[in-house]
């Protein structure tokens, strides 16, 4: 019982608020049960309800109404934890088998016949994008917008845990790991290669290439692929398995939070092809970063090496290397060496970034970072409007870059959710929100900022990148960084420092990814066997090597097409889980209680007023049951929506007995439903 709703002192006592000492009638939030003191509420007098259920009320009845299903009233559930439950976790012999074949069968054929792969993936490519790239778009527009109004709504004040949980983590050392989330592979590889393009070959119709306007136009752009909007994808996802998880204490699987769409159907085809299709999204989506990182530092060993081999060669014996590095960190189980490094990463790379800031054109860089800024919030609205059905120019560029993009981040989403979604367990919905969406995509900005327009700059001032001042003669999207570095002063001592990083960030990246995937295999477990884990590893590291093998000579083009064919199914259920999470939220307990006390405050204040003018006071005391007053008249306390998700169960599924008072199973006898229980009605 919280302070808002004291215990009664004696057993026998029943209270309830009213409007004045004098008043018999009033809101109510009536304490009925002398053995629970849990709440109760009823219809107002003369309401069909209140007709209705006096018809019905039988012996039965009154039972159920003195005796809370589960003994708890559904507005004061503190929320339950994973931890607490009883859970049978164990391999999903059927996703395994099942995934894990079809994924082998996919990299014998793309090392067999990759030409067949990229034509087969190429024609997936064009039909997704002029028939169904729509959805992409959608999400990454209305996700932002959907999950703002859930932050500033009655909503955000839920916690992601149980009723006075603290956050686990500091908000410095929160806000710092999701700084982590979104450092990666990505902004090296992408950073001075994207804005760059797009200054010499824009959106079409946005502005004209190569001109003052083209920068910050150009910055525009790569932040919109890279901020809020993408950050939002990966944010549904993790709110949904936070709140799942660690307030409604269900595991951590994509089926799992469709449950109130569902219902419970754990090991169920439905649920197994939900997570089924998050196993492939997320292989494909990270094999993707794996892939263009391997390109990159295969370029950066040449450069500083020496070598002669082709770039793909060596890439290919990278991806060998790094993932035996990978496996090795699976299953030596020296995860906090590897969370050491990855710090220490994270470090490096902002020491990057503010190398490039002070040894390239800083006072450039000064002018463009609150121009980019004011830029992408004012045409973000005109750049998610571009479609496919405009031209077909535009649909050649929003193939190649926005829609790939929203596409890339629907694959992470299961990846990088289920890793915020750790990190902020206790943090209120709305905290999680505003933290996620800007504290990582202001990082990536500022970084993409400093990139690009050092390159956009050196391309100003002497075409030092692209030669002819065209997009065509701009280096590949591999080699474009060390390009730029070049142009740097202690361009030698840093190429190695990146190649370094990037290494770090494949095995990181590829460890954290294939654990994910191995807990979504094993039904949540959050132990996984690390020989699954391990297969998951090979698997990504299969799926890298035929990208590379289908794009040959433009690894881009591989990329884009997998990504966005394999990520249109994940797409969809991302389109369910805001369903089920909204769902969920209305019958929260503290939704609940939210809407007792503005249907109770209102009450009294219209009563105060009309009965006793100026001067009255609130008081909780009994009403009679069919009071116009009653606050809780049109909420059925008893009803399964809201009582059916705190049942306490064992490893068999079997319900047994809990007690809510000491938190604590009071045997493993299954519990009789009455006979004209919600259950059995």
């Amino acid at each position: 019982m919280d302070a808002q709703h004291p215990k009664p002192a004696h057993k026998d006592l029943t209270v309830e608020p009213i409007i004045s000492p004098t008043s018999d009638k009033g809101p109510t939030f009536s304490y009925n049960n002398p053995a629970t003191g849990k709440l109760r509420q009823v219809a107002p007098a003369g309401s069909q309800k209140a007709k209705e259920t006096a018809k019905k009320r039988t012996t039965p009845q009154i039972f159920r109404d003195v005796i809370y299903p589960h003994n708890i009233h559904p507005a004061l559930v503190p929320g339950i934890s994973v931890e607490e439950q009883k859970i049978k976790y164990g391999v999903d012999k059927p996703i395994l088998a099942t995934v894990g074949a079809l994924i082998i069968g996919f990299v014998i054929w793309g090392v067999l016949a990759p030409a067949q792969v990229l034509e087969t993936s190429t024609t997936a490519l064009t039909w997704v994008m002029s028939n169904l790239g729509w959805i992409f778009t959608s999400l990454a527009a209305g996700l932002m917008v959907l999950l703002l109004l859930i932050a500033f709504s009655r909503y955000g004040k839920i916690p992601l845990g149980v009723d006075g949980e603290k956050a686990e983590f500091s908000t410095a050392s929160w806000a710092s790991m999701l700084f982590g989330a979104g450092i990666g592979i990505g902004i090296i590889f992408f950073g001075p290669y994207e804005p760059l393009t797009y200054y010499l070959s824009p959106r079409p119709g946005a502005y004209d290439p190569a001109t003052a306007e083209a920068i910050t136009g150009a910055m525009a752009q790569a932040a919109l692929h890279w901020g809020v909007n993408a950050w939002a994808i990966y944010a549904i996802v993790g709110l949904a398995v936070a709140y799942a998880s660690y307030r409604r204490g269900r595991v951590p699987l994509m089926s799992a939070i469709l449950e109130p769409l569902f219902g419970n159907k754990s090991g169920s085809f439905g649920s197994r092809l939900i997570d089924g299709m998050a196993i492939i999204a997320t292989l494909f989506g990270t094999a993707a970063s794996l892939g263009i990182g391997a390109l990159q530092i295969a370029h950066g060993t040449k450069l500083v090496t020496g070598w002669s081999a082709t770039t793909n060669n060596v890439a290919l014996i990278i991806i060998v290397v790094l993932t035996l590095g990978t496996i090795l960190s699976a299953v030596s189980g020296v995860s906090k060496g590897i969370r050491w490094l990855s710090n220490i990463n994270m470090g490096l790379a902002v020491l990057l970034a503010v190398f490039v800031f002070i040894a390239g054109p800083t006072a450039f860089l000064m002018n463009i970072i609150p121009a980019t800024i004011i830029e992408y919030v004012g045409t973000m609205p005109d750049a998610l409007s571009a479609n496919m059905a405009e031209s077909e120019e535009m649909q050649a560029f929003l193939s190649s870059w926005t829609t790939f993009y929203w596409a890339w981040w629907v694959s992470w989403a299961p990846f990088v959710g289920v890793f915020v979604a750790k990190i902020s367990r206790g943090r209120t919905i709305r905290q999680f929100i505003l933290g996620v969406l800007f504290i990582p995509s202001t990082i990536i900005v500022l970084a993409f900022t400093i990139m690009g327009g050092t390159a956009i700059w050196m391309q100003r001032e002497s075409n030092a990148i692209a030669p002819d001042g065209t997009a065509a003669t701009i280096p590949p999207a591999q080699e474009i960084f060390f390009v730029v570095l070049d142009q740097l002063p202690g361009a030698s001592i840093i190429a190695p420092v990146v190649i370094v990083m990037l290494a770090i960030f494949f095995i990181t990246t590829a460890d954290s990814a294939s654990l994910v995937n191995s807990q979504l295999s094993q039904r949540g477990n959050p132990s996984p066997k690390r020989r699954i884990t391990t297969f998951w590893a090979l698997c990504m590291a299969g799926i890298a090597v035929v990208i590379l093998m289908t794009g040959s000579e433009n690894a881009l083009q591989g990329l884009q097409n997998l990504i966005t064919v394999t990520a249109l199914p994940f797409s969809i259920i991302l389109i369910l889980i805001c369903i089920a999470f909204l769902k969920e939220l209305r019958t929260d307990p503290m939704a609940i209680r939210q809407k007792f006390a503005a249907v109770a405050v209102e009450n009294a204040v219209h009563q105060g007023v009309s009965e006793h003018g100026d001067n009255f006071a609130l008081k909780v005391e009994k009403t009679q049951p069919t009071s116009d007053y009653a606050t809780g008249a049109d909420f059925d306390s008893t009803a399964s929506e809201v009582t059916d998700w705190y049942v306490r169960r064992d490893e068999e599924g079997n319900e047994v007995d809990y007690d809510y008072k000491t938190g604590e199973y009071t045997g493993e006898i299954p519990i009789v439903e009455a006979p004209n229980s919600p259950k059995n009605s």
